[in-house]
């Protein structure tokens, strides 16, 4: 893969300066075109040896573009506030809005590179990463960003050469450190290491470009070209892309699916509601008070039909907690600065740091909902969110927080009746909207979208779970002490957690519980993925 950055690339003075000064005119062009369609953004990542112009190179970039529309992010090791949150957060709040290009110095690339050469992370780990970091650009190239990965290489002879002439100027020897030359001694594994990263990330929709960095005309000159062509091609290309056809859902061939199952009959006496509600709440204090949360998040994720209880639910919960702990986060339409980002980016924006919680009331599932019902986007774009929601979960739980997502289940009747009842009462008319009875006329399309998205994103690691929730008493309960089982589970493991353990053997004498759980007051069929009993009930 380096052979052809090392052939000796070289640049005369004056076809360089006759080349960039077209190239310059042409980029300009190109950027103010992107920026007055905005329809995408354009990510430049630079990465490659030390000494082989990466600082340069982006420095020319800014000449020949307009530096008021291009942003260039640095990444170093993660500071107290990023080691705090899940490894991607920090690249995530670094993208760039439609129209606007940003330039990668090091990436999500440069911290496990880094790590892989010094022995922190294995393998495994490693191709674990790669494997993430395809999945991210995947999404970020169906959300239409245009992605140019530059590996600049220089040969062993040439980076020691270069580091040397860097040392010699009085203006540039403030560059090469002591690491620099640490590094130089690790080249051999920087080569291997870089070669098993760029075969398994060079994908068709972000590949990489490798660019030999003897000659800094040449290596500038290319970059620069390169970039020129790829934003042309995308701006001349207005035709509507082409997806292949999806293979239809599977639909039950009788009434039951896994809402029409569910027995929403289910309720609480208020006396034996009051004794448990109290009993969790102090219970889930308890739990995140504890020293084993400091090294967890916890999001809670609350969907549902209109008016099926999530605000009441949500309050109850939220009770128990420390205010300055946690937050609430109410979705609703995107914003402008939002639409021009990718669909996930402004659920980063928001996920908790290690020791905090955050609920989110509606949340990443309106894209194959509220979006997929209502047409706010192509069926492509639901279809692949429920892979790109998979993953972002998967992401956040490998990272340490506690994902549990609910959907609160009412029927048909209840729901009519609880907007009447909002209708009647002064200090409830503002719950009630013109939206929600359009909602209400599309109840089907809703309840086939619901059973779509709980077949295709209850997974293993954040299953969902179904609130039967025409009983308040019973769905509030049902919440809390859902919350103070997952989250007491994941404590214990971490209390239990050796590396002796992971590698397979038991300590028999470890404890098996952290806080007391309520067993006198057992929680009655938790949603866990299992099957319910028939209610007889039909689809709406």
């Amino acid at each position: 893969m380096f052979e052809s950055a090392e052939l000796g690339h070289v640049i005369d003075k004056q076809t360089f300066k006759t080349e960039v000064a077209r190239l310059r005119e042409e980029l300009l062009e190109a950027q103010y075109e992107l920026r007055a369609k905005g329809d995408f953004p354009v990510l430049i990542l630079i990465s490659g040896v030390d000494g082989a112009g990466k600082s340069e190179t982006i420095h020319d970039l800014h000449e020949w573009l307009d530096p008021r529309y291009v942003s260039t992010q640095a990444f170093f090791e993660p500071g107290s506030e990023e080691a705090e949150h899940p490894f991607m957060w920090r690249y995530w709040r670094a993208l760039p809005p439609k129209g606007r290009i940003a330039i990668f110095a090091g990436s999500w690339y440069s911290q496990p590179i880094a790590h892989r050469i010094s022995g922190e992370i294995n393998e495994a780990f490693f191709n674990q990463r790669i494997d993430q970091f395809n999945r991210f650009e995947s999404m970020l190239a169906n959300e239409g960003a245009l992605i140019l990965k530059f590996w600049f290489h220089l040969s062993r002879e040439g980076q020691e050469k270069r580091l040397k002439a860097l040392k010699k100027n009085p203006r540039t020897t403030w560059r090469v450190t002591e690491e620099s030359w640490e590094r130089l001694k690790t080249y051999d594994k920087l080569q291997e290491v870089a070669w098993h990263l760029l075969r398994m990330t060079n994908t068709p929709w972000a590949p990489w470009m490798v660019v030999e960095g003897t000659d800094d005309r040449y290596r500038s000159l290319s970059v620069g070209k390169i970039i020129l062509s790829a934003l042309q091609q995308r701006l001349a290309d207005r035709q509507d892309r082409h997806y292949p056809v999806a293979p239809p859902i599977n639909r039950p061939i009788d009434t039951m699916d896994i809402l029409t199952a569910l027995d929403l009959g289910k309720s609480l006496p208020k006396d034996e509601y009051s004794l448990r509600l109290s009993k969790a709440q102090g219970r889930l204090s308890e739990l995140v008070r504890s020293p084993e949360f400091k090294k967890h998040s916890l999001i809670l994720v609350f969907e549902g039909l209109d008016a099926s209880g999530k605000g009441s639910s949500i309050r109850r919960v939220v009770a128990a907690l420390d205010a300055r702990q946690c937050q609430i986060i109410p979705i609703s339409a995107p914003t402008e600065e939002e639409l021009a980002q990718p669909y996930l980016w402004r659920f980063w924006r928001h996920v908790p740091k290690t020791g905090r919680i955050t609920v989110f009331d509606r949340s990443w599932y309106g894209r194959v909902l509220v979006e997929r019902v209502e047409g706010f986007c192509s069926e492509n774009d639901w279809l692949r969110a429920y892979a790109e929601i998979n993953d972002f979960e998967h992401d956040l739980a490998a990272d340490g927080a506690v994902i549990i997502k609910f959907w609160l289940q009412v029927s048909k009747d209840e729901q009519l009746r609880r907007f009447k009842e909002r209708e009647s009462t002064p200090f409830k008319r503002h719950k009630i909207t013109d939206d929600d009875w359009r909602n209400r006329e599309k109840w089907d399309n809703y309840h086939r979208a619901v059973c779509d998205m709980v077949e295709r994103t209850s997974t293993g690691t954040v299953p969902w779970i179904l609130v039967e929730a025409n009983d308040k008493n019973f769905a509030r309960v049902k919440v809390l002490e859902t919350v103070c089982n997952r989250l007491e589970e994941a404590l214990i493991k971490r209390r239990n957690y050796s590396p002796e353990a992971e590698a397979g053997s038991e300590d028999k004498n470890q404890e098996k519980t952290l806080i007391p759980t309520a067993a006198d007051t057992p929680l009655p069929d938790v949603a866990s993925g299992k099957s319910r009993k028939k209610s007889g009930r039909k689809s709406p």
